[in-house]
């Protein structure tokens, strides 16, 4: 890809790709913006290359879930894995009808799937190729994921 089909593209794909950061930033939008610029000086300077000619946009996606994973953990806002699952598990009434805060309290590997699929329409391959795991391991969160979500959403349609 040369460089005005690589500027082209970034720029078809900066809101998609402002988004999943802010997404794998755990919604802070701040955080985010430095996440695309770092991807995008990576992506300027060759750091990060395609190496052959496969999705594009999975490729981006790629590049922002590890650089935002890196500076996650450079600002110490990661949290060990213990206390991550002690507090998706508290039972707390989700508000009806409010799909974010439903989508953040899953796991957060349910969670970058669930929103590749759902936000993103990315197919569980290209999330496979984005998380660079077996597709089988998707396909289980994704199921997981969208079985719990069910479960939330009828609970609170009943409470209502």
């Amino acid at each position: 890809m040369n460089r005005n089909q690589l500027d082209t593209f970034l720029r078809q794909h900066h809101r998609e790709a402002f988004l999943w950061a802010r997404q794998c930033c755990g919604f802070d939008g701040e955080l985010a913006q430095d996440v695309v610029q770092q991807t995008y000086l990576k992506i300027l300077e060759g750091k990060a290359r395609l190496k052959h000619d496969g999705n594009c946009k999975t490729w981006l996606f790629s590049i922002i879930r590890f650089t935002a994973i890196d500076e996650l953990r450079k600002n110490g806002k990661t949290q060990p894995l213990e206390q991550e699952v002690e507090i998706l598990w508290e039972e707390q009434e989700p508000e009806p009808e409010n799909y974010e805060a439903m989508i953040r309290r899953l796991p957060k590997m349910q969670q970058e799937v669930m929103l590749m699929v759902f936000y993103h329409e990315m197919t569980l391959e290209q999330c496979a190729a984005v998380m660079q795991l077996h597709i089988g391991t998707v396909r289980t969160h994704y199921d997981r994921g969208k079985k719990r979500l069910k479960e939330w959403i009828e609970k609170t349609r009943v409470t209502s």
